[in-house]
């Protein structure tokens, strides 16, 4: 896979990453865990050069870190760029559904969830902790400087953030340098374009796109609202309601159109048009699959051309919010 750096300051990555969040949180959430077959995916995807692993403390909760620590056992921490998150928590218990999730910015619990973190992961730092969302209770740069404490103490080799503003990265950036920025971006989510990735690319800052295949719709797996398993976070999505994705389709079938044309699949052509964005923008494409890890792997190497290009920047707004 090409490469490209995470930020200014690299380190060196594979130009597509790996979200871990669907391997135990979200999606399908009560039905069966194949957690040997997750963890094949992701030293799998250390072989095709998928070395970006993302990960968060509140997925699962807790157990996404440990079951992406148990994958990278073993020798296999050493080839990984390991990301992980902190600032939002669990506010109620989760009884086999998704829990309801709160935002936790205070200094102190920046400074304790990076041990509890470290732990889970089996490794005695991350090469990338995120500041999952702003708490609107605590000034950034409170907890932006714990953030930059974790740094110091050999936590962290860098640190990032999620979901942000160009004013909060701002602030940010005065208390300590932003390696990353990661915020929803696909074809149907194209929000960063107007402010935010650009700001990201002027000052060499890493952009992290989650959900670049639209939630796993525009890969085309979705035709119908009862595709969903009942237990799917997507069913509370606005975009995902029937009327709603039934009108989507025809963005869906558009990119079919162009993967045709250039003969990859509409999951390949979705992330290339990510990856065509920028040098900085590393999209971390989630699956539990194979079959899917080697299909998101191999669009490092897709390049589209300017008319695909093109029809792809024409493609209409989606109906529906993102939440």
């Amino acid at each position: 896979m090409r490469t490209t750096t995470l930020g200014s300051a690299g380190p060196e990555v594979g130009v597509i990453g790996l979200g871990c969040m669907g391997m135990s949180h979200a999606y399908d959430i009560t039905g069966p865990r194949d957690d040997d077959t997750s963890i094949s995916v992701i030293r799998q995807a250390l072989d095709l050069g998928t070395t970006l692993i993302d990960t968060s403390d509140v997925y699962g909760p807790y157990t996404n870190e440990e079951l992406v620590g148990r994958a990278l056992a073993g020798g296999h921490r050493e080839r990984a760029v390991l990301a992980t998150k902190v600032g939002l928590v669990a506010t109620s218990p989760t009884d086999g559904n998704l829990p309801k999730i709160g935002k936790n910015g205070r200094p102190e619990h920046i400074r304790a969830a990076i041990d509890e973190s470290l732990r889970r992961l089996g490794t005695d730092h991350v090469d990338l902790y995120q500041l999952h969302r702003v708490d609107p209770e605590v000034p950034v740069e409170e907890s932006w400087g714990a953030m930059a404490e974790v740094v110091a103490a050999g936590k962290a080799r860098q640190i990032g953030m999620s979901e942000v503003t160009v004013a909060q990265i701002k602030r940010a950036q005065a208390v300590h340098p932003v390696a990353s920025v990661q915020s929803e971006l696909s074809l149907w989510t194209r929000d960063p374009l107007a402010e935010v990735l650009p700001y990201c690319v002027e000052q060499g800052i890493a952009f992290l796109p989650f959900s670049p295949l639209g939630r796993g719709f525009l890969a085309g797996r979705f035709t119908s609202f009862d595709d969903l398993p009942a237990d799917d976070f997507r069913r509370g999505l606005p975009r995902f309601q029937q009327d709603a994705l039934r009108a989507n389709l025809a963005i869906v079938a558009r990119v079919r159109e162009i993967a045709d044309r250039v003969g990859v699949t509409p999951a390949q052509v979705a992330l290339a048009w990510v990856v065509a964005l920028g040098d900085q923008v590393i999209p971390i494409p989630g699956t539990k699959t194979p079959k899917y890890l080697a299909d998101n792997c191999a669009a490092g190497d897709v390049q589209l051309g300017a008319e695909d290009l093109a029809d792809l920047d024409a493609l209409p707004a989606p109906e529906g919010g993102r939440y």
